[in-house]
């Protein structure tokens, strides 16, 4: 059996979402808590995607898979349990049983990122948004942005030396909002990131947003493909990862 865990995390303090030796992960603290609950051995998860260090998320999916002959796991239950035993920077909403063939990664058909920033000091957002200090033309920025719907090949936004096999994405969203007179973020939705992508792509619309760089020359960053044409990748603690969403 197969099943869907829905959570969130405070990344502040991770590595990143993916076990790795040289620091605490998400990943890790999930796998321990449900190898410790369920008692049946180890338990590997497999999540929605990979997270660098200090980025958030509103909501993650991963699986795990769950021996027949064990019974039927009760979701609430092992949500109430795993909230209990889990640091306080890591929260489960939902675990479900699903579809054998359905895959935390493979199957998700949308992901949609937010990039926060603010323009004014302010000691609540530092954690969570990316402080600037120069003035930013969003009007031009969205026209940047609406430049990415004409392309499906990204890989002037892929980190270099990635392991990725193709730097294909399909973009369904990409646009700047304001939330207030000092703050603004973007969305972002795709059925599929690149490594370091959302980063990069804001700080090249924000070359953009401060006259560095015309709409004609973003977009010859884009048909380039090389990640050295574009903007520098902005810092992971203002990245979160909004929904995952599932045929």
């Amino acid at each position: 059996m197969r099943y869907f865990i829905t959570f969130s995390y405070d990344g502040t303090r991770f590595h990143g979402w993916q076990i790795q030796p040289n620091g605490i992960s998400v990943q890790e603290v999930l796998e321990e808590s449900l190898t410790k609950i369920l008692r049946a051995g180890p338990i590997t998860v497999v999540g929605a995607g990979r997270t660098d260090a200090s980025v958030h998320a509103r909501e993650m999916v991963a699986h795990f898979d769950w021996p027949d002959e064990a019974g039927v796991l009760d979701g609430p239950q092992l949500v109430y349990r795993l909230n209990r035993l889990l640091p306080r920077d890591v929260s489960v909403s939902r675990v479900e049983q699903v579809s054998p063939d359905l895959h935390a990664r493979f199957s998700a058909t949308r992901r949609t990122y937010h990039y926060y920033i603010h323009t004014a000091k302010d000691p609540f957002l530092r954690h969570y948004s990316l402080e600037l200090h120069y003035a930013l033309d969003f009007e031009l920025m969205n026209q940047a942005a609406a430049l990415l719907f004409d392309y499906e090949d990204f890989g002037s936004f892929c980190k270099s030396h990635s392991d990725a096999k193709t730097t294909l994405c399909k973009i369904y969203a990409a646009r700047w909002h304001q939330l207030s007179p000092t703050s603004w973020y973007f969305e972002i939705a795709a059925n599929r990131f690149l490594r370091n992508m959302v980063r990069a792509v804001v700080g090249t619309l924000i070359e953009v947003g401060r006259h560095r760089m015309t709409l004609s020359q973003f977009r010859e960053v884009i048909e380039r493909g090389s990640r050295t044409a574009a903007g520098e990748s902005m810092p992971g603690h203002a990245l979160f990862l909004e929904r995952v969403e599932y045929s």
